[in-house]
């Protein structure tokens, strides 16, 4: 059964650029399986120019993966709470700021807005982590959204746990089946996953 088919799903994109590029392949997948996404963007992947490019290029290809504009301000999310205009939110990747604000109930960017509208209206929030403190002094925030009411997460593992031993990072290839058992109110096991089992995706 599809449960995606047909689903409005919202998909904010903070900045760890290492992984947008299977993000949005991801993005692509969500497509193909009937869903209308709707990609909200952190001012920080808009302004940000790194080695994978600048921010503008970013926007684009985000665009393009999910076929329509991206949010890019905080007025622009506002309405999705009122309207009521998502089923789920995904954030992928969501790094340690958004992970640490989300906690906090700190909402201000367009990403976190969106958290807060979801969250408003009890409707599923899932988390795909990738940030090197989440095992540091993330930790507090990260155990704090584990028992939090409508926050999942897409399975995880430490990546490079000899050089980075407080990094964790999604499974993106888990992010469509997250999305899915989020809609049925349930976390997607095992949450955290060996680094053999998700080595290609890292």
């Amino acid at each position: 059964m599809n449960e995606l088919e047909g689903r409005t799903i919202g998909w904010g994109v903070t900045a760890a650029h290492s992984a947008f590029p299977e993000v949005l392949a991801q993005i692509a997948a969500l497509r193909a399986r009937g869903a209308r996404v709707v990609p909200l963007l952190s001012e920080a992947v808009q302004r940000y120019e790194t080695n994978a490019g600048p921010g503008s290029v970013w926007v684009r290809r985000f665009s393009e993966a999910a076929g329509e504009a991206p949010i890019l301000t905080v007025e622009a999310a506002e309405p999705l709470g009122p309207r009521r205009t998502l089923d789920a939110l995904i954030v992928a990747p969501c790094t340690g700021t958004t992970l640490a604000k989300t906690a906090n109930s700190i909402y201000d960017t367009p990403v976190l807005t969106a958290i807060k509208a979801m969250l408003r209206n009890g409707s599923p929030v899932v988390l795909g982590v990738a940030t090197n403190d989440a095992l540091g002094l993330n930790a507090v925030n990260l155990a704090r959204l584990l028992v939090a009411r409508h926050v999942y997460f897409v399975p995880m593992a430490q990546d490079h746990p000899e050089e980075k031993p407080t990094s964790l990072v999604a499974d993106w290839t888990r992010c469509l089946p997250a999305l899915e058992s989020a809609l049925r109110g349930r976390q997607l096991q095992p949450l955290f996953l060996s680094r053999v089992a998700v080595g290609a995706a890292l």
